[in-house]
């Protein structure tokens, strides 16, 4: 099946970028560098073409029932501009995906929004959303935009200085997970102060045919997947697919560090479960760790304690061009998560020593 490929593809490929696949998406992986473009985030600015992520729209008298029954998180108490983070959990409390949840004007005096699932799961996610509708007999329309939108992100510490510049009405004013109708180079964008980095930023939901005037109006360092996944490693942040995966890695939010995303007053698809693994507690957890001896942790290499004993798995590694350390994530029993806590992990056949670490492993913007 061929990838399916972002409006930019062919400006990107100008600009010499390498691509990868990613969620049935071919997308650029770095331009230059995945450490300067890291480290231009961390200390400047830089842009993402994330147009690979979904977009589903819904609307409706019922469009606030229909999101709240699927969603973890408390959507009824979003006003319009404002956006949260939320998990879509299965019966047991298992994620599916995670999303971010953006509360649009109202249409026709009703509740509408835009949400984003992860690439390449915005098909499974929209047919989720009108099995449910129709089963709860809810009146709500359910549209997968996903064709007609592109994603960017701008992010680092002057994003909100650089993105001024091309905003036709200033985004400063903006709180963190706040969003606003903006106008880049004449084309009305969707703008929320959200991003995957641990840094200020913004990110823009653009109709696709002006994908490429919107891109070229933003002056700043184009970056690819391999640094969007460094600077997410370093925030702590969640990637669908190896943090959580329903089959081959089942996770509840409690687990997985978001229980702060899962409003139990509200009902939704999970909450039962849910509460009861809140009352009991984990028996595993998502812990960070730093590598103390030389190698590169990935995802997949065993965890374990001092008595080279399996107790845990590798979901995500890399060397933090931050830190100028070898830094994971890896779920691991919860008598072995405390921070300071010495285990090892198994690099190529090689037991290396780690430390757990506190997540994030930088300052980051809330």
């Amino acid at each position: 099946m061929p990838l399916q490929t972002p409006p930019l593809r062919g400006v990107h490929d100008d600009d010499g970028a390498k691509f990868t696949e990613f969620g049935g998406w071919d997308m650029p992986v770095e331009f230059e560098s995945i450490r300067d473009e890291h480290l231009a985030v961390r200390t400047d600015a830089g842009k993402f073409d994330v147009s690979h992520m979904g977009e589903i729209h819904v609307t409706g008298p019922d469009s606030t029932r229909l999101l709240q029954g699927l969603t973890t998180n408390d959507v009824a108490a979003l006003e319009v501009g404002d956006s949260q983070y939320a998990a879509i959990t299965d019966e047991d409390g298992t994620i599916i995906d995670d999303t971010v949840i953006y509360r649009l004007p109202d249409e026709d005096g009703t509740a509408t929004y835009l949400f984003v699932p992860n690439a390449g799961t915005d098909e499974a996610i929209h047919e989720r959303w009108i099995t449910h509708r129709n089963e709860w007999d809810l009146e709500a329309t359910v549209d997968n935009m996903t064709d007609e939108y592109a994603m960017f992100a701008v992010q680092g510490p002057n994003s909100a200085a650089l993105v001024d510049t091309a905003v036709d009405e200033s985004i400063a004013s903006l709180s963190r997970f706040e969003a606003k109708e903006t106008t880049i180079d004449g084309v009305a964008c969707w703008t929320g102060r959200t991003g995957y980095t641990g840094e200020d930023g913004f990110e823009f939901i653009v109709p696709w045919n002006d994908a490429e005037s919107v891109w070229s109006a933003i002056d700043c360092r184009p970056c690819g997947l391999g640094a969007r996944d460094t600077l997410r490693i370093e925030a702590g942040y969640l990637l669908a697919g190896q943090e959580f995966d329903q089959e081959s890695n089942p996770r509840t939010p409690y687990e997985a560090g978001i229980g702060f995303a899962v409003a139990l007053e509200t009902e939704f698809v999970g909450r039962d479960a849910l509460e009861r693994v809140h009352e009991r507690g984990v028996e595993e957890k998502l812990v960070g760790f730093k590598l103390i001896d030389r190698g590169v942790p990935r995802n997949g290499y065993d965890i374990t304690n001092t008595d080279s004993r399996v107790v845990g798995t590798v979901t995500s590694g890399t060397m933090s061009p931050t830190l100028e350390s070898p830094i994971g994530l890896g779920y691991v029993p919860v008598e072995y998560a405390d921070p300071g806590t010495t285990l090892k992990v198994v690099v190529r056949g090689q037991s290396k020593k780690a430390r757990v670490e506190t997540i994030p492993f930088i300052d980051t913007v809330q």
